[in-house]
C-alpha cells in the first residue's frame, strides 16, 4: 500500500509544492514559449511527473505506471469515445449536401450581417461545438460569415469570440465528464454548477458580436434580438445541464436559440440591414451558394473534415438520400430543412429514449461495470482510501455509445454506405491521432499528479489563500485553456487542484471544480489552436497576432466578469446557487 505524502521535499510544504507545479510549468512553458507540439509537450510532463511522482513523493515504479495507464484508459474511454463519435456524426453530415442546406437555410433567413453573426457564429457555432469542437466551429463559421459578405479579420474574430458559452459542454460535455472523472465530484452537481456560471456569459455574447459587427449602431439597432438570443441560449443552457441530459445541453440550446430568434424576426426586424462590406440598407444579396460551398469546403478542411469540400463541391447533384439539392441562395423547402437538421435531432431522440426512467435503469444494470484498477493501492496523507483507484466503466449506457447510435441512424437516414461510413470513421480516428496522443498524455498526467499525491499538495498550499482563492480559482482554469485550446484538458490537469484547494479553505469543491471549466473557457479565443484554424479559414495565414490583440481584451473582460459571478457564489451573497 501507498500512503501519500503532504510534504516530502525536504519537509517543506511551499517547496512540496514548488516540485509539484514543475510538470505544469514544464508544459505552460513548452507549449506557451517554445512552441512545443502539445503530444511532445504532454509526454515530457508525464514523464517528468512519473519522476517527481517516484523519486520525490516515493510512490512505488508499479503503482506509478499503473496509475499512467489508469490515465490513458480514461482518456480513451469515456472522453475520447465521446470525442472520435461526434466528430464521425459531423464529418457524416459535411460528407453530403444536406450539410450546405443548412448553412443555406441559415444564410436564408436574413441578409444583415448583425443577425448572421447571432445565427451563424453563436447559434451554428455551438451546434458544431456539441459535436465537432477542434476549431471546427470557428473555421466554418468564418468561412460562412465571410462567404455573406463580413470582411475576413472580422468574420474571424466573431466566430472566436462567439465559440465561449457552448465551450464548458462541448463534445456532448466531455469537459464536464473529464471534470467529473478526475475529482470524483458528482456529475449532475458539476453540470449544475456550470449551468449556473455560463449561462451569464451567454447572455452577453450577442451583444458583443453586434457590437464587433457594426459598434454602437448595431447595438442600438439590434439589442432586442440579441437580448433573444442570449437568455434563449442561457435558459435552455441552464435548464438541459440541471433537469435533463448534461451532454445534450448545447445541443438544446443552439436548437432552442435559432427557434427564438426565428420568432422574434417574424415580429421585429431592425430598421437598416448592415450588408456586404457594411453597406446599409440596399445591400446586395448574399454570394451565391457555390461561393459560400467552397467557402465552407475550405474551413471545414481547416477545422478537420476532408470530406466538407466534397460534399460542398457536389451540393449541386443530389443528396445520398437521393434528393436533388439546389444551388441558389433562396431557403431550401421545408422537407430540405429536416433532412438538414435531421442528425442534431437523431441525438436528441437517443439521448431522451436512453433518459426514460425504465431505459436509463436497465442501461445502468447491463451497460456499467466498476471494479478497482489494476495496481493500485493508495491512501491519502490521512489514510483514507483514494477513491480515483475505482474506475466506472459505462460501456453501453456511455455517451459515446449513444453517439455511436446515433451516427448509424444518421447512416440510414442519408443512406450512406457501410464501407463510406467506416472510410469516414478510420479519417476521423487518423485525423485525431495527435489528439489522442495529447489527450491520453493529458490524462495520464492527471491521473499520476492525482495518484501519487502531487496535486493534492499543491491544493494545499494554494488553499493559503484563504477566501482569495475564489477569485484565482477562475484564472487558473483561464490560463489552462488558453494554452493547452481544450477545456477538457484543462479540467484533466486542475480540476483536482481545485477541489483540493476548495475543501482546505473551506469553500465548496464543486463550485471551484465548475469554475475551473466555466471561467476556463474565456481563454479559448486565445489559444494558439484556435487562433490558427481562424487565420487558416479567412486566408490570413500569419495574422495569429493580430487576432490575439483584437481579442485578449474581450477575453479578459469576460473572465472579469466571470470572476466576480464566481465570487459572489462563494459567498452568502449568491450561495444559494451551489449545489
Amino acid at each position: 500500500m501507498f500512503q501519500q505524502i503532504l510534504d516530502p521535499i525536504a519537509g517543506s510544504l511551499m517547496i512540496s509544492a514548488l516540485c509539484a507545479a514543475l510538470p505544469l510549468i514544464l508544459l505552460f512553458v513548452l507549449l506557451g514559449v517554445f512552441k512545443v507540439k502539445a503530444p511532445k509537450a504532454a509526454l515530457a510532463s508525464l514523464a517528468l511527473s512519473l519522476v517527481l511522482a517516484t523519486i520525490g513523493w516515493q510512490m512505488p515504479v508499479n503503482q506509478a505506471l499503473s496509475a499512467t495507464a489508469a490515465g490513458i484508459f480514461y482518456g480513451l474511454f469515456p472522453i475520447l469515445w465521446i470525442l472520435v463519435n461526434a466528430l464521425w456524426i459531423y464529418r457524416l453530415t459535411v460528407a453530403t449536401p444536406w450539410f450546405e442546406v443548412l448553412g443555406r437555410t441559415i444564410r436564408s433567413i436574413s441578409n444583415d450581417l448583425r443577425i448572421l453573426s447571432i445565427l451563424i457564429a453563436f447559434c451554428f457555432g455551438a451546434l458544431l461545438e456539441s459535436l465537432a469542437g477542434f476549431g471546427a466551429p470557428v473555421a466554418i463559421s468564418a468561412a460562412m460569415l465571410m462567404a455573406a459578405g463580413m470582411k475576413p479579420l472580422k468574420s474571424a474574430v466573431v466566430s472566436l469570440l462567439a465559440n465561449t458559452a457552448p465551450v464548458a459542454f462541448g463534445a456532448m460535455a466531455a469537459p464536464i465528464i473529464a471534470l467529473n472523472g478526475v475529482t470524483g465530484l458528482p456529475l449532475h452537481d458539476l453540470s449544475s454548477m456550470a449551468g449556473r456560471q455560463t449561462p451569464f456569459i451567454a447572455l452577453i455574447v450577442p451583444l458583443l458580436l453586434v457590437f464587433i459587427v457594426d459598434g454602437r449602431r448595431g447595438v442600438k439597432q439590434t439589442w432586442p434580438v440579441a437580448l433573444v438570443a442570449g437568455a434563449a441560449f442561457g435558459v435552455a443552457q441552464f435548464v438541459t445541464s440541471n433537469f435533463f441530459a448534461v451532454e445534450l445541453t448545447d445541443v438544446v440550446a443552439a436548437v432552442v436559440t435559432v427557434a427564438a430568434v426565428l420568432l422574434m424576426l417574424k415580429v421585429w426586424q431592425p430598421k437598416e440591414i448592415v450588408g456586404m462590406e457594411g453597406a446599409v440598407e440596399g445591400a446586395p444579396d448574399a454570394p451565391d451558394a457555390a461561393h459560400a460551398a467552397v467557402a465552407v469546403g475550405s474551413a471545414a478542411r481547416v477545422g478537420g473534415s476532408a470530406d466538407a469540400g466534397t460534399a460542398a463541391r457536389h451540393s449541386s447533384s443530389g443528396s445520398a438520400a437521393g434528393t436533388t439539392v439546389p444551388t441558389d441562395n433562396s431557403r431550401p423547402e421545408p422537407r430540405q430543412i429536416w433532412m438538414a437538421i435531421a442528425p442534431y435531432l437523431i441525438i436528441i431522440a437517443v439521448f431522451s429514449v436512453a433518459q426514460i426512467p425504465v431505459v436509463k435503469t436497465w442501461l445502468g444494470q447491463v451497460g456499467s461495470v466498476t471494479f478497482a484498477w489494476p495496481g493500485l493501492d493508495i491512501t491519502d496523507a490521512a489514510g483514507k482510501p483514494v477513491g480515483a483507484t475505482k474506475f466506472k466503466l459505462d460501456h453501453l449506457k456511455a455517451t459515446g455509445t449513444l453517439l455511436l447510435f446515433s451516427g448509424l441512424i444518421t447512416m440510414a437516414l442519408y443512406k450512406i454506405t457501410a464501407s463510406q461510413a467506416l472510410r469516414i470513421y478510420r479519417d476521423t480516428v487518423v485525423q485525431l491521432r495527435w489528439t489522442i496522443v495529447t489527450v491520453t498524455a493529458v490524462l495520464g498526467l492527471s491521473f499520476v499528479m492525482n495518484l501519487s499525491g502531487q496535486t493534492t499538495t499543491l491544493g494545499v498550499a494554494l488553499a493559503s489563500a484563504g477566501g482569495f482563492f475564489a477569485i484565482l480559482s477562475p484564472l487558473i482554469g483561464w490560463i489552462g485553456v488558453a494554452l493547452t485550446g481544450s477545456d477538457t484538458s484543462s479540467n484533466s490537469l486542475f480540476g483536482q487542484l481545485q477541489a483540493t484547494a476548495a475543501v482546505q479553505t473551506g469553500l465548496s469543491p464543486v463550485l471551484m471544480a465548475a469554475a475551473n471549466s466555466s471561467a476556463g473557457v474565456m481563454g479559448k479565443m486565445l489559444s494558439l489552436q484556435n487562433l490558427a484554424v481562424a487565420a487558416a479559414a479567412v486566408g490570413l495565414d500569419g495574422a495569429e497576432g493580430t487576432l490575439f490583440r483584437k481579442l485578449i481584451g474581450w477575453s479578459l473582460g469576460l473572465l472579469a466578469l466571470i470572476t466576480v459571478l464566481i465570487f459572489l457564489q462563494s459567498t452568502p451573497v449568491l450561495g444559494w446557487m451551489v449545489p
